[in-house]
């Protein structure tokens, strides 16, 4: 319980902030072998290509994916190692150049099973210790200037971008470029992570590492510290819930292409609709989330979201899909920025790092074993499997609100911007015992 702070910024620190996360989170995502540009690309490239099954597309996601599944050991990492001096900063200078190099050798080499699981692991691993950097900053800051709601709005929306644009164009990219051209973009994106690494903008770093929320003690403490701490559990069991959509990856790419007869492009454009359907409603959050307690938005968001995909089981033709896309995504928007905000505000004093990557780890965890089970489920019945996946789906989502009763009242009780004494006490006693 553990979101305190030493004010909020100006509006002219604000917009640094701001600035500096829009950067940083759009190089970081696009150079990320799990982001949408590299996820869509590699799944076209084993279907279309090697000839791979629903179910060994899965199964090759659900294995390369091992590194962010382990990804609360990157976040521990990044809590306790400060490499040359520079914390967050130095692994972004350190692991950039190792993906670059594994794009580049992808974009120089045939295009084999092997060689491609090989890479894509290697590459998990260096961007894990990004994402430990990118996301343990961001929550820090977002706890230290009450501003965890604005800052998941900011790294969402720009996630979504490119993410749409990746889900648009992933079937004419998948048609028009060769896999060492896709790779090639890749690699140089990955440069520009190292880059922005060399950028120090105040408002971000000036006394950051130096205030109580910063503070971590011994690896052994650290540890007892997180696992103890009451917030931990529903934070990232909702975030875990919420990925679990078992119709919406390779289930749905083999329905609309196999049994729909759609052309690739159709699936892209019904994933690009379906991320920009989240967009504005992001904005939206960050409106709400100055006005109204987070405990209201985790609330609402969640009801919302329960028939999110129920749609899909109407879908009868491609033409369908396509329109579907934009008002399914909206119904999300507010629950994932809540489950956010909510992970952000959740972190203990010196431990962001280990809990944004304990929450990514069963984010991704759920997000390939959701598709996996989901194959699975699509294979076992020609005529209703991708019905099953869908209801699956559903109930999942409606066991959230079950959960949302185990998060500490006092942590979701205020308004993104406002001061919670009982907080502050309860951060600065953490950091000194």
């Amino acid at each position: 319980m553990s979101q305190a702070a030493t004010g909020s910024p100006g509006p002219q620190q604000t917009t640094q902030i701001f600035s500096y996360f829009t950067v940083l989170t759009l190089v970081v995502y696009l150079s990320s072998p799990s982001g949408y540009l590299i996820d869509f690309a590699t799944s076209y490239m084993l279907k279309d290509q090697l000839h791979l099954t629903a179910d060994q597309v899965s199964n090759f996601r659900l294995w390369t994916g091992i590194p962010t599944y382990l990804a609360f050991l990157f976040g521990l990492t990044r809590d306790t190692w400060n490499p040359f001096g520079m914390r967050d900063r130095g692994y972004l200078l350190i692991f950039a150049p190792i993906v670059a190099l594994v794009f580049g050798w992808l974009a120089v080499s045939p295009l084999t099973y092997q060689g491609l699981f090989v890479a894509m692991l290697v590459a998990m691993v260096a961007s894990r210790f990004q994402r430990a950097a990118f996301q343990g900053l961001m929550a820090l800051l977002g706890q230290e200037k009450l501003m965890s709601g604005r800052l998941t709005v900011v790294w969402q929306v720009v996630e979504s971008i490119p993410a749409a644009l990746a889900a648009f164009f992933g079937g004419w990219v998948a048609a028009h470029l060769k896999p060492s051209q896709t790779f090639l973009i890749v690699a140089v994106i990955s440069l520009l992570v190292g880059v922005v690494a060399l950028w120090k903008p105040g408002a971000v770093f000036k006394g950051t590492y130096d205030k109580p929320l910063a503070r971590g003690t011994t690896l052994v403490g650290d540890i007892k510290r997180l696992f103890k701490h009451r917030a931990v559990y529903p934070a990232v069991l909702v975030l875990f819930m919420f990925q679990f959509a078992p119709g919406s990856n390779t289930p749905l790419l083999f329905y609309l292409t196999d049994k729909l007869h759609a052309s690739r492009e159709v699936y892209g454009i019904y994933n690009a609709g379906f991320v920009v359907g989240f967009i504005p409603v992001f904005f939206l959050y960050g409106w709400l989330c100055k006005r109204v307690a987070l405990n209201k938005l985790l609330f609402w968001g969640t009801v919302i979201t329960i028939p999110q995909m129920i749609p899909l089981a109407l879908i009868h033709s491609a033409v369908a899909a396509m329109w579907l896309g934009l008002p399914i995504g909206a119904m999300g928007g507010i629950a994932a920025a809540a489950y956010y905000d909510l992970a952000m505000r959740s972190c203990p004093p010196g431990l962001q790092g280990s809990l944004m990557m304990l929450a990514d780890s069963f984010f991704q965890l759920s997000y390939r074993g959701g598709d996996w089970i989901g194959s699975r489920i699509y294979e076992s019945s020609p005529t209703h499997g991708f019905l099953y996946c869908v209801l699956v789906t559903s109930l999942d989502y409606a066991l959230i609100l079950p959960v949302l009763l185990l998060v500490p009242k006092s942590l979701v009780s205020t308004a993104d911007g406002q001061v919670n004494p009982e907080l502050e006490a309860e951060a600065a006693a953490a950091a000194t015992g």
